[in-house]
Formats: structure tokens, sequence, C-alpha cells
């Protein structure tokens, strides 16, 4: 195959999948990763991507947020082992804060039953998984809510958040980096995970590897803010080393 047929090759997939993961590319294409490299290179100088870690990301997709159903069936496998090991970080009782995001929804479905806990979300997903739970005593903070997230933002979430303290806040993100700390693509939504962020003793995140050095618009939390990271065996040992210089602990789901 020629180069030009091969970065025709990649600029399709990237518009069709999104983005374009250096490691999956080399073994579809049977080539080095180094090769697969090069071509994004001239594919982000051409203006058909942008370079992130590991890849790159289709520039028609920068200003494209999806939906909870199209987020909730990437890495679908990966979210649901990041939230079951997530469960390990819930305290035996007391108040928790579950943020907006297909991963934190999955782990407010695995709350246990008789779990004393107070816990507090401005995610109808979440909501939804918790409302009725035994033990669980459920706080839906207001506000608009979102369309594509199902989130609530705004003052009156921000309001709320003001006045209270939380034993452990686990967290959502569109992308994070070492550089570029916790970031999404909304800022009226960055504003309320960063009252979120405040109002918690103890922060987790859960993320998923691809979302590694995929920066967004909107930063609401430095990495160094975030007690421990759970993300899966995805994540190069390049990004683990750069999380662990960052004091942040990492567990690999």
């Amino acid at each position: 195959m020629y180069g030009a047929e091969r970065r025709q090759l990649l600029a399709q997939k990237a518009r069709r999948d999104g983005r374009i993961d250096v490691s999956s590319a080399s073994e579809e294409l049977t080539v080095a990763p180094e090769t697969i490299r090069r071509d994004l290179g001239v594919l982000e100088r051409q203006g058909l991507v942008r370079r992130v870690y590991g890849g790159a990301v289709s520039v028609e997709r920068l200003d494209f947020e999806p939906s909870v159903p199209l987020r909730d069936r990437t890495n679908e496998s990966e979210k649901e082992r990041i939230a079951r090991a997530a469960v390990a970080q819930l305290p035996q009782r007391g108040t928790v804060l579950i943020d907006g995001g297909t991963t934190t929804a999955r782990l407010a479905g695995l709350l246990p039953e008789g779990a004393e806990l107070t816990v507090v979300t401005n995610s109808l997903p979440a909501a939804h998984q918790i409302v009725g739970r035994r033990g669980c005593q459920l706080h839906f903070l207001g506000g608009r809510v979102r369309a594509t997230t199902l989130a609530s933002v705004g003052p009156w979430s921000q309001d709320v958040l003001d006045g209270l303290t939380v034993d452990v806040g686990f967290f959502g993100a569109n992308g994070f980096s070492t550089e570029r700390g916790c970031t999404t693509p909304d800022p009226a939504e960055a504003t309320v995970k960063a009252a979120m962020v405040r109002a918690c003793r103890r922060r987790v995140l859960l993320a998923d590897h691809s979302k590694y050095g995929d920066d967004q618009f909107s930063r609401f939390a430095h990495l160094n803010e975030m007690d421990v990271v759970v993300t899966d065996e995805g994540l190069d040992e390049e990004a683990r080393r750069a999380l662990v210089d960052a004091e942040t602990e990492v567990v690999i789901a």
C-alpha cells in the first residue's frame, strides 16, 4: 500500500470514529507505529486531524460533544471494569458525590445495597440508578439540565455545592492529562465540576485510557487535585509514570 492510500484510510477512519489510536492502526495496516505517527503528522499539516497522546482526533469532531448513549457505547468493557474497581473507593458510610458521566453512572448502579450513604449528584442517569436503593439518601442538584450530558449546571447547583462538605467525590472527564488537568468541552459544566471538586475532601477520577491527552476546552481541576485516578490497562507505561510523578495514585482496572 502506498503512503497516500494509507493516509486516505486514516483520514476516513478519523472522520468515521472520531479518533485514531496509533497502536490499533499500526496493527490493522501492518506497519510500524512510527509510520502511523508520520502519517498523522502529514494529516495534521493538512488540517484533517489534531495530534493527541497516543493518536489523533478528527478536526470535524473537535466541537462535537457526543450524547450520553453514544459515549456509553464507547469503550464499554473498560468503563464497566473502571466502575467496579471504583467501588473499593467508597466509604462504608458517609457522604458521596457522583459527577455526571457514563462511567460514574455505572458506579452509581453498583452502590452496595444497605450501605449508609448520603449521595449528591447532578446526573439524571446516576440519580435513576440510586433512587429507591436501600440505605442511600439521594440529593439531586438543581439547575438547567444539559440535554447532551443529562447533568444539571448553573448557579442553583453551584450555590448548593458552596455550602457542602463531602467525604468522597467521583468525577468523570472528557479528557485528562498531566499538562492540562481534567477537562470538558462545556464551560458551564466545567464550572459546576470545579465547585464539586472544592466540596470534596477526597476526589477520585474515573476515566478510560482513550481520554488521556485528549484535552478539551474547559479545565475543571488540575490533576494533582485528584487523589486517585481509576483507569484501564490500555493506558501505557509512560502515561502511568507521568500520573505517578504528579503525585496521583493510579488504579488500573
